[in-house]
């Protein structure tokens, strides 16, 4: 909770305002010296005055009166070409009413629009028809002042129609906000702060007179630089909330007698894992999209299944019942609904929700989180008991994922791969089952046995040792001096990730060897940017002076270690916007779906065709996915389709179609390898199922599933003979003993190929 006065009165307003997306943070403010005004009574006087019938007459006047603006810092636009953008697919162009100068340099650091009065800044005109001069681009206000902002490079704008002044802030290649200054509040003493930071931000002092870097446009700018701050911090409560989702179906478990998790943690404890991080990604997924407007805005939606709804009303109970959270359920059977509807679409009118489709809602891949047993399809006739997961385990998951420093996080604020690598903290965890009473330690959250410590000759050498924990002064004392498991706890307690001790056959998360070595590390997009903008430039300057569409998407772009997505996506965001420009120039523009801008459409044309990605770590996999899914996400198409693209795999070991065929890692071009025609069919077959998922244009997750299915299953003779000779090169350190058993698996792969080319000949195929 924030304890500065300063701080705690930027909360306290922006709080008031709700700002969409991230525009100042409470940090840059107080950094920028930023206050609100002390004349409070006074200035809501003179505002009174100037809008007596609750409206705003001549914007000039009131900005004059009001925030002390001289006549000649809001300069009329008419005739300043270089302000206007002109998109002749619409047959359409974006002007600002009043462009804002610096003051004591060239250039503009404000563009104003005026729209008319009743207008609704956030609704796309009904009466919009692509093709009509001055109205062709269907697109709200908000839309168009954030395109106009973003092309002309001035990140700073005011929408403002009679009722509302809106401070749009859209820097090029980052993700936009906006805060709305209502008059009707800004008219009550309660308002009276909604008022003050107005005069606070938009007042002349502020635009005009402070230093330069401390005058608005580079407020907002610094405001950026903080949120990777509120990034590093909130990975740290996101593995905090991946424990409280281990405890709550550790919970569920025993409630079922252990028939829960049993077979799935004896059998594969990292398919557990892996549902636990899907479920935080689900979670991310809905409040990025609700806060997005790309959910429902129906009432019924918002109370009975948003995820914003069900945090509120936890919060409720949480205030009414705090002792007794953990007894209370419900609150998960909602969170499975509301997957279930995710994936498969459903709901009628304003509740509608389109079939989402994708691995990430598929609830087949965990059946456990609906209460099924392990490996059981839904198809299955059986009951379903949903996992009785205590609502105060969620209370505090989603407390986490939303709550930082005493505020609401807002996931629209925050860019794609911010997101992801936060959540890439989850990566690198295996789930095991404690042997004795054990308790996580800093700094890199290694579970250790309480016990283990407590037998040990040298304790201090087995905690540094096995989780980078090192005591001094009075907590090593006390270490050497325990006697017993309490003990021992009591001395490493303030090294504890927190004060629960894991008891003995309970749950937990040990961090993998890699993890421990690498850490995870934060890729901010002022990295991302350059790296790939540069990398591409020559790329697309090879393709000529004016590439073509289809050259653009017949592009490739691979990362062999892609972690959370971010260059996959910057990728996605560069190429996306040649594409566009491509389409202009050569008059190529195809149909845009009404849900989507040719922005988004062309990202998602990308994405599906141009990128390309490998990881370790599956459920890294699953988050490249997740971020390439937030940055082409539409409002009414299924996810684009990335699993032909988007691969688990080592990127540094591998076989040619060769060395597949000769079934032999050793390069020998003189000799005829005897496999390499039965492989070259089942590539060739693959490759034609894949040209088809490249080739198809925004359509159903379902088709294109069905073509990767039919890629997969023509590509797996030559998958089963790669991996079978890699494991013969891995099964032991000396060569001889690698021939031998390279010699034993080339026997195998004969009878199977000789299967193989039986049940073709049955079928009447060629082998």
């Amino acid at each position: 909770m924030a304890t500065d006065p300063a701080l705690r009165l930027h909360i306290n307003w922006l709080g008031y305002v709700q700002p969409i997306g991230l525009v100042v943070s409470p940090p840059a403010l107080v950094n920028a010296q930023c206050a609100l005004p002390i004349d409070l009574a006074a200035r809501q006087a003179t505002f009174l005055s100037l809008t007596p019938d609750g409206r705003i007459g001549d914007l000039a006047t009131l900005l004059g009166a009001l925030l002390d603006w001289q006549a000649t810092d809001l300069v009329p636009a008419e005739g300043l070409d270089a302000l206007e953008v002109v998109l002749p697919d619409y047959r359409d162009m974006l002007r600002p009413t009043f462009a804002v100068p610096k003051g004591d340099e060239d250039g503009w650091q404000m563009l104003v629009v005026r729209v008319p009065a009743d207008t609704d800044l956030d609704a796309t005109p009904e009466d919009a028809t692509p093709g009509r001069a001055g109205n062709g681009w269907r697109a709200s206000p908000q839309a168009r002042i954030e395109r106009l902002l973003r092309e002309k490079e001035i990140p700073v704008g005011l929408l403002v129609n009679d009722t509302r002044l809106r401070l749009v802030y859209a820097p090029r290649g980052e993700s936009s906000g906006h805060l709305t200054f209502r008059l009707s509040e800004m008219r009550t003493v309660a308002g009276r702060p909604i008022l003050g930071a107005l005069c606070m931000l938009l007042g002349a002092e502020r635009l005009f007179q402070v230093p330069p870097n401390k005058r608005l446009p580079n407020v907002l700018k610094e405001s950026r630089k903080y949120q990777n701050e509120v990034s590093t911090r909130l990975a740290e409560q996101v593995l905090g909330a991946l424990d409280e989702l281990v405890r709550g179906f550790e919970l569920a478990d025993a409630d079922r007698g252990g028939d829960l998790l049993r077979h799935a943690i004896t059998d594969d404890p990292q398919h557990v894992y892996g549902g636990l991080i899907t479920v935080l990604l689900r979670l991310v997924f809905l409040l990025y999209a609700e806060e997005r407007a790309l959910t429902p805005g129906d009432a019924v939606y918002l109370r009975h299944y948003a995820v914003s709804g069900l945090f509120d009303k936890l919060r409720a109970d949480a205030g009414r019942f705090p002792d007794t959270m953990d007894q209370r359920f419900g609150a998960w059977a909602q969170l499975v609904s509301l997957f279930r509807l995710v994936h498969d679409g459903g709901g009628d009118g304003t509740l509608y929700l389109p079939a989402r489709r994708g691995t990430l809602f598929d609830p087949e891949r965990y059946p456990f989180l609906e209460g099924r047993p392990y490996r059981q399809a839904t198809s299955e006739v059986a009951p379903i008991h949903v996992p009785r997961v205590p609502d105060g385990v969620l209370w505090r998951v989603l407390e986490k994922l939303l709550m930082l420093d005493g505020e609401r996080l807002s996931y629209r604020a925050l860019d794609v791969e911010q997101i992801g690598s936060v959540y890439e903290a989850m990566m690198g965890f295996e789930l095991r089952r404690a042997f004795a009473p054990s308790l996580a330690l800093k700094p890199k959250r290694v579970v250790v046995s309480l016990r283990r410590v407590l037998d040990a000759k040298d304790r201090a050498r087995v905690l540094s040792e096995e989780a980078g924990c090192e005591l001094t002064g009075k907590a090593a004392e006390a270490l050497k001096a325990a006697r017993t498991v309490e003990q021992i706890a009591a001395a490493i307690d303030k090294k504890a990730v927190d004060k629960r001790i894991i008891p003995e056959g309970g749950l937990y998360l040990q961090p993998g060897e890699e993890r421990r070595r690498s850490g995870s590390h934060y890729t901010p997009r002022s990295l991302t940017e350059p790296i790939v903008r540069t990398t591409l430039r020559p790329v697309l300057e090879g393709l000529g002076p004016r590439p073509t569409p289809t050259q653009l998407l017949n592009l490739k772009v691979c990362d062999p270690a892609m972690g959370s997505g971010a260059f996959l996506v910057e990728a996605c965001r560069q190429l996306g916007d040649a594409l566009v420009e491509s389409w202009s120039v050569h008059r190529e523009t195809p149909p845009i779906p009404a849900d989507e801008e040719p922005v988004l459409h062309a990202r998602r044309l990308v994405a599906q065709r141009c990128l390309y990605g490998v990881d370790k770590n599956p459920f890294a996999v699953n988050l490249a996915k997740l971020s390439l899914w937030l940055v082409t996400l539409a409002k009414d198409h299924a996810f684009t389709f990335l699993d032909h693209a988007l691969k688990h795999g080592d990127s540094l070991v591998g076989l040619t179609k060769r060395q597949i065929g000769r079934f032999d890692w050793q390069a020998d071009d003189a000799e005829l390898p005897p496999l390499l025609a039965w492989i070259e069919g089942a590539t060739g077959a693959a490759r034609g199922h894949r040209a088809e998922i490249q080739a198809a244009s925004d359509d159903e997750d379902s088709q294109q599933r069905a073509r990767w299915r039919d890629a997969e299953d023509a590509v797996e003779p030559a998958r089963v003979v790669g991996d079978l000779c890699i494991a013969a090169f891995f099964s032991a350190d000396k060569d001889k003993a690698r021939e031998e058993r390279r010699r034993e698996l080339r026997e195998l792969v004969g009878r199977l190929r000789a299967g193989d080319a039986q049940a073709q000949s049955r079928r009447g195929d060629d082998p």
